[in-house]
């Protein structure tokens, strides 16, 4: 099956999420949540990710992570990453229980997408102090892609991680979780880059973005994916793709805002006040552009 054909099957079984020009969503991919360890690339950010999420919820926002939001490929166990960002979890679980958390799996966090797994590992959280489960994500379903549909034009904005345009991380996935969790990651200690890693390898990013922009423009799909981690907003009038980045920017996490009919390109980081205080701080990056722009082209 080619490339297109595997993202056009996604497309075609992907579950609809009707909203409208009052809908506020913000879309986030590639957290990569490690367990603490030295390799784990969340934990620098942890605190401008959570300062993020928590200004979201407030402001009713529906949050959805559009792949390896987890690091289960360098890591086994997802209890000791929901151990070790506990915090994360919590809000991510008040997004959940207002009906605004939406989960798509990439190929780092490719395990979610087997019922059983989900069912042991996020329906409930053992909560240490008082020595019993408690509900987590209590019958989450997750997703391998999404469809946003507009209630009044119909149009459809498409949510995939984009690793199903990736070979050695689809097909092959298996074998690359293998070298990466017992060969790449110990080797990573001593500065020997994973080549698997798209993030990595600029012409592995250009590869993948090229078929991505390929499907878009052959089905005239407006397309937000991840899996690169390279922001991508393109200007109205060019191929509809677009890239919300990651959350393990060396110096900040990025994300897609749609609201009141607009879509923006944004980035939380860390800022200094005159008096050098430190805080967390957001910039508009690209954008806001009319959705309806995009949709016209």
């Amino acid at each position: 099956m080619s490339t297109i054909n595997r993202i056009s099957k996604v497309f075609e079984s992907a579950e609809e999420i009707q909203f409208d020009d009052s809908s506020k969503i913000v879309l986030m991919s590639d957290c990569h949540r490690g367990d603490g360890n030295w390799s784990d690339d969340f934990s620098k950010n942890q605190n401008i990710y959570f300062a993020a999420l928590t200004h979201y919820y407030d402001n009713y926002y529906t949050y959805i992570e559009i792949g390896d939001g987890d690091e289960l490929w360098e890591n086994k166990r997802l209890s000791e990453i929901k151990l070790e960002h506990r915090d994360v979890f919590w809000l991510l679980s008040k997004f959940y229980n207002k009906d605004r958390l939406k989960l798509i799996f990439g190929n780092h966090d490719i395990v979610k997408g087997n019922d059983k797994f989900v069912k042991d590992n996020l329906y409930t959280y053992f909560d240490e102090p008082s020595k019993k489960y408690i509900p987590l994500f209590k019958n989450i379903k997750l997703h391998e892609g999404l469809i946003l549909r507009h209630a009044v034009t119909k149009n459809k904005i498409f949510l995939i991680h984009g690793h199903q345009v990736d070979f050695i991380n689809y097909k092959t996935w298996r074998l690359t979780r293998f070298l990466v969790r017992y060969l790449w990651k110990p080797l990573n200690f001593f500065g020997v880059n994973d080549p698997t890693r798209t993030a990595e390898n600029f012409h592995k990013k250009q590869a993948i973005e090229k078929k991505l922009i390929k499907w878009s423009i052959e089905k005239k799909q407006m397309l937000i994916a991840g899996h690169t981690h390279r922001p991508m907003f393109p200007e109205v009038g060019e191929p509809p793709y677009f890239n919300d980045g990651s959350c393990v920017h060396p110096r900040c996490i990025t994300a897609i805002e749609i609201d009141s009919g607009q879509i923006q390109l944004v980035k939380w980081y860390i800022n200094t006040k005159e008096d050098g205080t430190l805080f967390i701080d957001k910039a508009v990056l690209a954008g806001p552009n009319k959705l309806k722009d995009y949709f016209n082209v």
